[in-house]
């Protein structure tokens, strides 16, 4: 049967074709001239913008600014362009499809496209996914009337992501990794004049964007930012900081959970050390830092993983190098008095899921994107460490899944509900069919001109937003932080799932640097918001939407030779409405 994606070999030569571009988009374009070799960019090529990170804003940012008549080029570490979108994240995360307009509603636009063609059926009809009745989050998985499309395969979605760029001829130089030392960001004055990376390429251009899920470009081009939790009297927010989820308010309450599980390794005796995966013991008597500022610990990260029950394309789980039993003891702990571990089976086409983290230990690393012992955390990490946190996470929930699947101490029922799954294996063909990207769900947060909070989100009296650039639409959302024992008992801290449902406007401050850091450069991903608000702004049709609006930020001040801080509001909402994006709900 042939495969509905474009063969290996294409997709290696994807980069590289897509650099051949350059010369061509240079030449055709008025804004900016050069040329381009096809190995990198020649010496004198100045783009009128640069966009770091390949993520799902990179891509969208891409095709407006070329759209526009801009130049650009896509700079990053990334093989495979679209972040989680074209990763497993399948199950668009968005509670009202009407806030998703532009690039990102083209998005869903085009999936609808690929997914009306017979051919891409390949294990199932289209009329038995439809008979499914799968009600996505933003409505109907497929939805007749406004021809869009919610659900879909990885390879779908980075299928469209590259007859997007290829159409717009958008040069993208994979597998390049910001200089993050003193070198790497040449400033004059405020103003980003050129990017370096460690293969020793040097990207000049008038724009810079930092679309990466880290913020590496931001931070090394001396923005202010911040990471972790803020404390939740700084902005008067109930979510923010050290926080025990409340029962009967937050999803992830956490209380009960856990109850009648030992924390230690051995039972009873606390010298004998805690279990793998709980961090700390809170001490009875002292004083808890509820509500304080957390700089280091992040919420948990995770892969979404692309699972099916189909036997012709099901890849068993295999048990990972470096398999380690005691990192399930709690799992083994909780399943001996009845608890359950697993994932979500949203259904994707082809007989497919977009399977997330469920349950109290699940495909959720709970505190492995950092560490209070050692005093690092996965933003500031450098990239061999960012790796080898990146392995550990493979490593944990692969292993989980085939612990699931094989360990003795795992009962049979539970054993029964797991076997019938494996990877789809024809997803991520050259990775061993795991995701390509981490779900970074939080690293660094800018410190920008305006600071989204709680309450914008909540859309709460006095905090109305003057110059939207796009909406938010989804819950409250943090997954985990940590785990602690406070009397006895172990606790889930960090995490909150408060339900919103009502979009919210985005401001354009908020993807803007200090205007005496950078000029020229804006941040469509890590923007500036605290921590409980970037829980509901973290989404992909999100970023979408906001490296849209960005990019037309960045072309229209290079037109008016402005810093983008001046940028007239009124113009950018007339092109951004001119473009579809929804700006008021």
């Amino acid at each position: 049967m042939e495969r509905d994606v474009e063969s290996l070999t294409t997709r290696r030569d994807f980069v590289r074709r897509s650099a051949l571009t350059a010369a061509a988009a240079a030449a055709a374009l008025p804004l900016a001239a050069g040329a381009e070799s096809e190995q990198e960019p020649a010496a004198e090529t100045v783009y009128d913008l640069v966009i770091y990170g390949g993520t799902s804003a990179a891509v969208t940012a891409a095709v407006q600014a070329r759209r526009m008549g801009a130049t650009v080029a896509i700079v990053c570490p990334e093989k495979h362009l679209g972040g989680l979108t074209t990763s497993g994240l399948g199950w668009t995360d968005s509670k009202d499809g009407r806030a998703i307009g532009g690039l990102a509603r083209e998005f869903y636009e085009r999936v609808w496209k690929h997914y009306a063609d017979d051919a891409r059926w390949t294990r199932q009809t289209r009329d038995s996914y439809l008979a499914q009745k799968v009600n996505a989050q933003p409505g109907p998985a497929i939805d007749e009337a406004r021809k869009v499309m919610w659900t879909f395969e990885p390879h779908a979605a980075e299928r469209v992501v590259e007859a997007w760029l290829a159409e717009e001829k958008v040069p993208v130089f994979g597998d390049e990794w910001l200089d993050r030392g003193p070198k790497g960001v040449e400033k004059q004055g405020a103003r980003i004049a050129a990017i370096r990376t460690l293969s020793g390429k040097r990207f000049r251009g008038r724009m810079f964007l930092d679309a990466g899920y880290e913020g590496d470009l931001m931070a090394a081009a001396g923005v202010p930012y911040r990471v972790g939790r803020d404390s939740a009297r700084e902005y008067d927010e109930p979510l923010n900081g050290v926080r025990f989820p409340i029962k009967g308010v937050d999803r992830y309450h956490g209380e009960g959970a856990y109850a009648g599980i030992d924390p230690f390794v051995t039972p009873g005796d606390p010298k004998s050390g805690l279990i793998r995966g709980v961090e700390e013991v809170w001490e009875t008597g002292k004083p808890q830092p509820l509500g304080d500022a957390d700089p280091l610990r992040l919420q948990s990260f995770n892969f979404r993983l692309c699972l099916t029950r189909e036997r012709a394309n099901r890849v068993p789980f295999a048990k990972p190098e470096g398999y380690d039993e005691r990192e399930y003891e709690l799992l083994f702990r909780l399943l001996a008095v009845g608890k359950e571990s697993g994932f979500t089976t949203q259904a994707m086409p082809n007989r497919k899921t977009d399977s997330n983290s469920q349950g109290s230990m699940s495909g959720d690393f709970v505190g492995g994107n950092f560490s209070a012992r050692e005093k690092w955390t996965f933003s500031e990490s450098s990239y061999d460490h960012r790796r080898r946190v990146i392995e550990a996470h493979r490593r944990y929930q692969l292993g989980l899944l085939w612990t699931l699947q094989n360990h003795a101490r795992v009962p049979d029922t539970q054993k029964a509900k797991i076997a019938p799954w494996g990877l789809a294996a024809d997803e991520f063909a050259d990775n061993d069919n795991w995701p390509y990207q981490l779900y970074i769900r939080e690293a660094r947060r800018m410190n920008g001109v305006a600071v989204v909070t709680q309450h914008h989100v909540q859309l709460k009296p006095g905090f109305a937003v003057k110059d939207p650039i796009g909406l938010g639409s989804y819950s409250l959302d943090s997954h985990s932080v940590r785990r602690v024992v406070v009397n006895g008992e172990i606790r889930s801290e960090g995490g909150f799932y408060i339900w919103w449902d009502t979009p919210y406007p985005l401001p354009y401050g908020c993807i803007l640097p200090p205007k005496t850091a950078a000029t020229n450069l804006l941040v469509p991903v890590t923007v500036s918001a605290t921590h409980a608000a970037f829980g509901s702004i973290r989404m992909e049709p999100t970023y979408m939407i906001l490296g849209q609006s960005a990019a037309t930020a960045a072309v229209l001040a290079l037109r008016g030779n402005v810093a983008v801080q001046d940028l007239s509001y009124a113009d950018l909402a007339t092109r951004l409405a001119a473009d579809r994006q929804v700006l008021a709900a």
